[in-house]
């Protein structure tokens, strides 16, 4: 398998992410009734290109699909931005892949105790994040949960979608080597492997190359986009009609009664974890893929899906995770300390709950 093609890494239907949002076409009603629309409290000065047109890409990385929408002039030809978004993607790719072998990430995994690996810059900016949301969230986010994924068949190896596969048992998962805490990056860049640790990003990389992408193109001089991987999304700048980038959030279910909501990432990312496209069902139960690193088993409450919107797609997504595994009560808390602006959606015996953050609510126009 070719590492410097975005598109290798293998993916499974039945995990394909759920998404945050979905982009609003251009003669979207902004009056409806019940339309809630989300705003951002700063708004960023730089003026649109004389005659900017708008100028669209997409393709597939990271085992779903990738789109970018640019506010350009209209001498741009699209195609010339696509070998440097795919190269953007497949740095990220090759350094914090865990389908990938000889990723950066894996080879950490492999060293042998008393190992100290220098860290590309994206792993570094991520584990660095990682960590931090880690230790802010209480270990509700674990980047060395990776033998619990694997344990409960949603990483490299077996699934839990095969015939084959049984839970882990309870002492499989008392003796599985995890620990935040125990990560260590130097002065140096180098990260210490205490051994037997292995990391698991999946829970923010996709937001990082979001955000890798997003100022890939700001040093592109193209200060007005929109950037979309698996449903999280980063918008900068406004469409070239001058109206921001309007996104809408995505119902876990379509059964979900709720009101749309519709943001203007404006200088704003949104990141989406849930369990609406990757659960499966044990002994009539339905578990969702995320991982409590707190209990080793995947998350058992009524929450259906949290969508966090933050500056940075990279924190949104970390924090979506975080906060899908606290479930609302631990995760209002932990909104309110830390200033996140989040939604929940539950799904309960008689219906659907919604319960926003009060940093979320300060979005409301």
């Amino acid at each position: 398998m070719d590492r410097a093609d975005p598109t290798a890494e293998p993916a499974p239907p039945a995990d394909a992410p759920p998404s945050a949002a979905v982009v609003a076409p251009p003669d979207a009603d902004l009056a409806a009734a019940d339309l809630r629309l989300l705003l951002p409290a700063v708004i960023d000065p730089e003026p649109l290109p004389p005659g900017a047109a708008r100028l669209h890409l997409a393709g597939r990385a990271m085992g779903t699909t990738w789109a970018v929408d640019c506010a350009a002039p209209r001498s741009l030809d699209a195609e010339r931005l696509r070998p440097g978004i795919e190269a953007v993607i497949a740095r990220v790719v090759a350094q914090m892949s865990p389908w990938e072998p000889e990723s950066d990430l894996n080879r950490w995994g492999a060293a042998p105790a008393g190992a100290r690996l220098r860290l590309p810059a994206d792993l570094d900016c991520v584990l660095r994040d990682a960590i931090d949301i880690a230790r802010a969230s209480g270990g509700a986010f674990d980047p060395t949960a990776a033998p619990l994924v694997g344990l409960w068949g949603f990483g490299p190896g077996r699934r839990h979608d095969a015939p084959s596969f049984t839970p882990p048992t309870a002492a499989d998962l008392a003796t599985a080597r995890i620990g935040w805490r125990q990560l260590r990056i130097d002065a140096d860049g180098r990260l210490g492997q205490p051994g037997g640790l292995a990391l698991d990003l999946c829970g923010i990389a996709k937001g990082h190359a979001v955000d890798a992408v997003s100022d890939w193109l700001r040093g592109c001089g193209l200060a007005h986009h929109l950037v979309e991987i698996g449903g999280e999304l980063r918008g900068a700048g406004m469409r070239p009609d001058a109206q921001p980038w309007w996104v809408e959030l995505e119902r876990p279910d379509p059964a979900c009664p709720m009101p749309p909501a519709r943001i203007a990432l404006h200088g704003l990312a949104v990141a989406t974890s849930g369990d609406a496209r990757r659960c499966w069902s044990q002994d009539g139960r339905r578990r969702s893929h995320t991982i409590d690193p707190r209990s080793r088993r995947p998350v058992e409450h009524d929450v259906a899906s949290v969508t966090v919107i933050h500056p940075s797609c990279r924190r949104a997504d970390g924090w979506a995770t975080a906060l899908l595994v606290a479930g609302v009560d631990e995760g209002l808390a932990l909104a309110a300390r830390h200033g996140l602006a989040a939604i929940w959606i539950e799904r309960l015996a008689d219906g659907w709950r919604e319960t926003w953050s009060a940093a979320a609510r300060e979005l409301l126009a």
